[in-house]
């Protein structure tokens, strides 16, 4: 509306220059804007007569330099309010003003603001002057000032440097309008455009004022910059530099001339007139590419992915072998499509430039060492891209990690022999400069280790693959991290240099390898290590810290051998190593075991040993022994955590030592009894002792309760039957048996005298001492328990306080409650232990503590998280408790709240709901059912396990048997709640989602259960099932409801009349779910096998039938006819004759869908439904098998592989015998040999054009944008319409007016029409329905660049009559007595198109004012076009006769 303003005031103005100058003074905020706005239309406007021109140019001078530029610098109150808005309309106003001078005010701009900026000044006047550089740069001719120009803004960028500083005073003089709140790459690149210019006028100079005539193609910083916006996340950037590279080129092909950006090989840019022909198709080819990825949309951009081997093919030399265009082009590609929001246009990209090296030899490239390097491991650390591809098996590579072994192993070959280690080497180092998940860590790793082994790495090399051990990798999923490790230790072996590394590094790198999770002794990779090892035994580089001796003999040996020597030396006593012959000839095993059997011969009679030689010779025999390793204690240490270390070494030989004596001689026995027989009497006499606070009191008691679990450990074990007779095993018993459990221990007196923060620290220490001074109370009343009945025997003098009571029982289980509340998750497996024998003695008596006991267990388990090793041991003990046969029994027989805890909040869960994002809650009910079932080949990578045993133990329940019958109803309702509590919680679900499966799972298991249920039970539950059927279900789901309530039916067809009321339901309920019903009756035929009234039951059915036959819905006609048919059939073959009337009509009909013409896709889809394996292949009854619910169906409905339970699985996972009755292994070959593939087709809905194995296209999509029309250097700072207006493609005099138009989407795809054919201005209504999302939809953001104007419709006589004094012909698109054909209609170039109400056209008091009506010739019935097409239809016949021979080519349909 203000450009309408702005023409109507010029049009009745008499003197424009008077009204510029009243304007002017004073130049308030809302006067400058309407000054801009004046002097935009007037420089818009066209040439004036010759006497008004000069007029006008005096005033504007007069603006520009007495208004404008004063009010630039500061001046005039420019801190008062609305000051922002006032100088960004001085600073279009000063453009406008140029634009109506010209060259003459340009220059004097740009001689002044040059002597500003050399004069220096304030940071105002500085601004002033880039502002007036920025305005007169378009206009300046003269190609010194230019020069000028383009070094002092070179200067300032100089100043500023390259960061997103630009976007200040030096980056908006560079970009001569580029605008100040895009800074950086948008601002430079934006002053760049002075190559669209004629030859003369793009001259720059790039290199100073005195060397004028310089060209910017020449400057390789230039090219840089390009490439940089090409990159930029920005995409007005992307777009300005596409804009630079096409005026680039332009200019180039139109001059033909030789041109060379550097001297370097490849240069950045070059032109040779001899080759312009192949340079125009690499640059049209990969300009192509670039603005196709501007979509984002994977199938555009894929056709054009085999058009970067075309490149390829041009940018290199085929006689030289060398690139020909700098490979920075390319690699600009690749990091565009990294940077995609789009994942699978991502990973197109890293796989297209992964097999790169497979198909062509690429000549090397620094470029690319530094994108693998950088960009592509950044992309790479995306976990979502190492998914299987479809049809893969479980465990396999997916396609990304196979692609990324064979590029690193090609690549580094193809590399020079000097760079490989570099590179590999900042490969590593790249792996730990961020976090990685494990995912693209294992992948990598899996890379590096498939390298063909070379000596390329060094120590440095050796020492980041240490990191990426010990820091990169530490908190990653236990599984995944040994496979890492393992990978990394080969990459080791095959890629370092033994001669640049010493023993020292790669023992710094072995003891970062975890042995329980990675190198394992007598493993593959442990003899792999070693033969490596032992290969290279004399070629490691020396050690500066170990001076071996003896060079004949092994350098891995004398490494070791010093190693001991230096381990067992200690500051009170050093001695010469005294090391005898060996004849071992690798390892000398003897000769550094000498020393420590030295030591060890000296320990029972020199008392003066020092304690510290002692304990570490004792931790290296107790590692020898275990092959394990245990922390020792530094000397440093206090007293406290010493002699507890001490006393844990101690403790730990035992064991050790007593079954070696057993395994060499067992009569060694006596000797051991004797010294545990010592041991329990000493310890029992230290705990019995008052209680002190003495640190070495309570230091010996912790040690004496620690000792006697030691021996009661010993004891449980294969020393049991040789030790349990021992006199001191009765007292050890007696003693535990009346002690007081949980008794703590005070704190030491010592402690509370150090400061604050020691007393907090070692508070710390000690409440883990009294933690595991509880716990070993615990070991201890185990192993009582395991033996009370001994107990009893000899203790019958006390059998009042004796533990077969039960007081005494409950009063232990209260106790065991309060350890588990107090003691860490990581030593309350002994108390659970304890729990398993007592919770069966107090089922009965005390239900309410047991199933306290219950929760409290639970509770524990279920917290640990990331605790892999210490929750195995945990849920082991807890499951064992839980599910004991003594603890099931007393609960099955007392049928309490215990029962049912058991029953419904344990077992059930274990049947279906093993999908979970916890791992720890997968693992315990894998080990649930491992313990429940008694199985002992445990399987903890597969959950198939525990599924396998939950639905065998189903298989295996008698539905003749009470309790089976009522556990498995139970079940069956529980199933049912949870399938309606994930319907509840996602109304939408994807396929192979988390709800997905859970409810896929819930209806395989009531698939198994249902041949057991019995008719009245079905009865109460059927109307359930059915109310599932109206969920919005994924295929597999569906079909499972489907086949139950087929089945169901077939056994039982008096709930026929329940099935008939699901069709009763409103059409809004059933237009979702009725498929699912039809699909039920498509089986008819078997549902009436057991029924001998059949007749009436089939002309209920085609009465349903029939009327879905008509259903708006196609998918739903189709699923009515398919039933139709079968129903149709079985009437013919019992001749029911009640239908004899209809049959010329169903018959007609059907045969009319068989023979259906043409090749659209309702003939296809009618075909494929009726091949549809449900439907052709499936035998409700017959396929009834494990097979068919496990493998077969979720193979063929697409759902992940590890959903797919093979037969094979239940016959390997478990020994669980299935009752002979049960056909499980029976699914037909017919429905066995099925692909997935005949399933997803109709179930997908959609047909793939197999043109993605094309390896060229012949066309593909190209997104045209009309560049040379557009402007770069447009001021950001201006509106939308300001913009627009400005644009200058509208040489168009096309008006479109839709005030009458009201709908939202018809105005938005009017706006992107208008918009695409150059229309002048768009006239709307109101302008808030650009506002509107529908709008916006439809317009893409075509408001942006086209003139919108508003005029209500009640202003529409007035704008028309307006318009037609303007000299326009108002034509109205409209079907009236006197409107011309559109094809012979001849549009005039000033044309105004009024468009009419979607519904009633223009109205008559329209029409009179009207030049003339054009209508749009028809040959179909209906009456008229959508508004938009209308619209559309005229304004493409106008710009046809208009602008042909400027038009560039649209796509339509976008």
């Amino acid at each position: 509306m203000e450009v309408v303003l702005a023409d109507t005031l010029l049009s009745r103005c008499g003197d424009r220059a008077a009204l510029l100058r009243a304007l002017s003074a004073p130049l308030s905020a809302e006067r400058a804007e309407a000054l801009r706005l004046l002097l935009q239309r007037l420089a818009a406007g066209g040439p004036a007569a010759a006497g008004e021109a000069e007029t006008l140019r005096r005033a504007a001078w007069e603006v520009a330099l007495e208004r404008c530029r004063p009010l630039l610098r500061g001046g005039e109150g420019a801190a008062a309010a609305g000051s922002a808005e006032r100088l960004r309309a001085a600073r279009g106003a000063l453009r406008h003003c140029v634009q109506l001078c010209g060259a003459p005010l340009a220059a004097r701009l740009a001689r002044d603001a040059l002597a500003e900026l050399a004069a220096g000044g304030g940071a105002g006047a500085q601004e002033a002057a880039v502002e007036a550089l920025v305005a007169a740069a378009p206009r300046l001719e003269e190609p010194e000032l230019l020069s000028r120009c383009a070094a002092a803004a070179l200067a300032l960028l100089r100043e500023e440097g390259r960061g997103r500083g630009g976007g200040g005073a030096g980056g908006r003089a560079a970009a001569a309008g580029a605008g100040r709140e895009r800074g950086g790459a948008a601002a430079r690149l934006g002053g760049a455009a002075g190559l669209g210019r004629p030859p003369w006028r793009t001259r720059c100079c790039l290199r100073g004022p005195a060397a004028p005539g310089l060209d910017a193609r020449l400057c390789p910083r230039f090219w840089r910059l390009v490439q940089e916006g090409l990159t930029e996340r920005d995409g007005l950037c992307r777009k300005r530099a596409r804009y630079l590279l096409k005026r680039a080129l332009d200019l180039s092909g139109g001059q033909r001339a030789e041109l060379r950006c550097a001297p370097d090989e490849p240069t950045l840019f070059w032109w040779s007139a001899e080759k312009n022909e192949e340079l125009l198709q690499f640059w049209e080819t990969y300009i192509l590419i670039m603005e196709t990825l501007e979509g984002n949309q994977i199938h555009v951009i894929k056709p054009v992915l085999p058009k970067l081997n075309s490149l390829y093919e041009l940018a290199i030399s085929g006689d030289k072998g060398c690139w020909l265009f700098h490979p920075s082009w390319h690699v600009c590609i690749y990091r565009r499509m990294f940077e995609s929001e789009n994942k699978t246009l991502t990973k197109e990209g890293i796989l297209h430039f992964l097999e790169l090296y497979e198909t062509k030899r690429l000549p090397n490239s620094f470029v690319f060492s530094e994108f693998v390097i950088g960009p592509l491991m950044d992309a790479l650390s995306e976990s979502s891209l190492y998914s299987r591809a479809p049809g893969q098996s479980i465990g396999a590579c997916p396609p990304l990690g196979m692609r990324l072994q064979k590029f690193l192993a090609t690549y580094l070959t193809l590399l020079p022999e000097e760079e490989k280690g570099s590179f590999l080497l900042k490969f590593i180092q790249k792996m730990t400069s961020r976090h990685w998940c494990a995912v693209p860590i294992l992948f990598l790793s899996m890379a590096l280790a498939s390298i063909p082994a070379c000596k390329v790495l060094g120590a440095e090399g050796l020492h980041a693959l240490r990191d990426v051990l010990q820091c990169t990798m530490i908190t990653h999923q236990i599984l995944l991290r040994g496979a890492a490790q393992c990978y990394l230790l080969q990459t080791t072996m095959h890629l370092t240099d033994v001669e640049k590394v010493s023993f020292p590094e790669v023992s710094s790198f072995l003891l970062s390898l975890r042995p329980e999770e990675s190198l394992r002794r007598d493993t593959l990779l442990w003899t792999e290590l070693c033969s490596w090892l032992q290969v290279n035994d004399r070629c490691f580089r020396k050690s500066v810290t170990f001076d071996f001796e003896h060079q004949e003999t092994s350098s891995l040996c004398q490494y070791v051998r010093s190693l001991v020597g230096e381990y067992l030396k200690t500051p009170a006593s050093e001695s010469k190593l005294n090391v005898g012959k060996s004849n071992i000839e690798w390892i000398e095993l003897e000769a550094f075991l000498n020393p420590l059997l030295d030591v060890l011969m000296k320990l029972g009679s020199n008392a003066y040993i020092p304690t510290l030689k002692a304990d570490k010779s004792l931790q290296l025999l107790l590692k020898l022994l275990q092959t394990r390793w245990l922390k020792c204690s530094n000397a440093q240490d206090g007293y406290l955590n010493c002699n507890l270390d001490r006393c844990d070494l101690y403790l730990a030989l035992i064991p050790e030592i007593m079954n070696l004596c057993l395994k060499v001689n067992l009569k060694k026995v006596s000797p051991i009894k004797n010294f545990l027989s010592s041991l329990i009497h000493a310890s029992i006499r230290n705990l019995q002792e008052r209680n002190s606070e003495k640190l070495k009191d309570q230091i010996r008691k912790v040690a004496s309760m620690a000792s006697l679990a030691a021996v009661c450990e010993v004891m449980d074990g294969e020393l049991k039957v040789h030790l349990e007779s021992m006199p001191s095993v009765d007292a050890l018993k007696k003693f535990i048996s009346f002690s007081q459990f949980n008794e703590v221990l005070n704190k030491p007196s010592y402690l509370e005298e150090k400061n604050s923060l020691c007393e907090e620290k070692a508070s710390q220490g000690w409440g883990k001492i009294v933690a595991r001074y509880v716990r070993d109370q615990w070991i201890c009343l185990r192993f009582v328990l395991n033996s009370f009945a001994t107990l009893a025997q000899g203790c019958e003098e006390t059998s009042v306080m004796s533990l077969s009571t039960a007081e005494r029982s409950k009063e232990i289980l209260q106790s065991a409650l309060e350890a588990l509340s107090v003691l860490p998750s990581d030593q309350v497996s002994p108390v659970f232990d304890c729990m398993k024998v007592l919770v069966p003695k107090l089922l009965d008596s005390s239900e309410a503590l047991c199933i306290e006991a219950f929760d409290l267990a639970w509770k524990i388990i279920s917290s640990l998280s990331n605790t892999q090793l210490i929750f195995w041991a945990n849920l082991k003990a807890f499951v064992q408790f839980i599910f004991d046969t003594e603890v099931l029994a007393v609960a099955a027989s007392a049928k309490g709240q215990a029962y049912t805890k058991i029953k419904e909040g344990q077992v059930l869960n274990s049947l279906i709901f093993f999908i979970t994002n916890d791992e720890q809650i997968l693992k315990f009910w894998f080990l649930v059912f491992a313990c429940c079932l008694t199985v002992d080949n445990l399987m903890a990578v597969y959950d198939h396990f525990v599924r396998i045993c939950a639905v065998k133990f189903l298989c295996l329940l008698d539905g003749s048997n009470i309790l089976h019958k009522t556990f498995m109803e139970d079940i069956f309702i529980k199933l049912l709640d949870k399938d309606e509590l994930v319907s509840r919680s996602r109304t939408r679900y994807y396929a192979n989602s988390l709800q997905h499966r859970i409810k896929n799972r819930v209806w395989q298991t009531l698939l198994v259960l249902l041949p057991k249920l019995n008719q009245n039970f079905l009865c109460g539950t059927l109307d359930r099932v059915f109310q599932a059927g109206f969920s919005n279900n994924q295929a597999s789901v569906k079909y499972f409801i489907e086949w139950i309530v087929i089945l169901t039916l077939h056994k039982y067809p008096q709930f026929l009349d329940k099935f008939w009321d699901c069709f009763c339901y409103d059409e809004e309920k059933l237009k979702k779910s009725i498929c699912t019903f039809l699909s039920v009756l498509a089986h008819f035929d078997i549902i009436l096998q057991n029924t001998s009234e059949k007749k009436p039951a089939l002309k209920k059915a085609l009465i349903v039938v029939l009327q879905w036959c008509f259903s708006h819905n196609f998918s739903v006609r189709l699923y009515a006819l398919i039933a139709l048919k079968k129903i149709w059939g079985m009437c013919r073959m019992l001749h029911v004759e009640e239908f004899e009337a209809l049959t010329p009509v169903i018959e007609s009909s059907l045969q009319q869908v068989e023979n259906m013409h043409g090749t659209g896709n309702a003939r296809r889809n009618w075909q494929r439904i009726q091949d549809h394996f449900f439907f052709a292949t499936f035998h409700p009854v017959e396929d009834y098998s494990l097979e068919t619910i496990f493998y077969i169906l979720p193979r063929l409905s697409e759902l992940a592989e590890d959903e797919w339970i093979s037969l094979s699985r239940f016959d390997r996972f478990t020994d669980i015998p299935l009752p002979a009755a049960f056909q499980w292994c029976h699914s037909r070959t017919e429905l066995r040999e099925l692909k997935p593939s005949d399933w997803a087709q109709q179930d997908m809905g959609s047909h793939l054009a197999e043109a993605d194995s094309q390896t060229e296209w012949t066309d593909v999509q190209k997104k045209i944008i009309p560049w040379k029309n557009s402007s770069p250097s447009l001021d950001l700072e201006m509106t939308f319409q300001d913009r627009a207006a400005k644009l200058g493609k509208s040489n168009s005099r096309l008006i479109v007016v839709a005030s009458l138009i009201d709908k939202p989407t018809n105005l938005g795809g009017l706006c992107r029409t208008s918009e695409i054919f150059g229309a002048s201005a768009l006239v709307v209504g109101s302008l808030h329905y650009i506002q509107d999302k529908q709008f916006q939809h439809l317009s893409v953001s075509a408001e942006q660049w086209l003139p919108l104007v508003e005029v209500k419709p009640s202003q529409l006589v007035d704008y028309l009559q307006q318009k037609k004094t303007e000299g326009y012909t108002i034509i109205g698109v409209e079907q009236t007595a006197k409107s011309f054909d559109l094809t012979e209609y001849c549009f005039p170039e000033k044309s105004l198109l009024l468009l009419g109400n979607e519904h009633e056209g223009i109205p008559a008091n329209l029409i009179h004012h009207l030049d003339v009506c054009v209508e749009i010739p028809q040959q179909g019935i209906i009456r008229s076009l959508n508004v938009h097409v209308s619209g559309a239809l005229l304004i493409w016949e106008y710009t046809r006769q208009q602008h042909l021979g400027t038009l560039g080519y649209v796509i339509f349909g976008r």
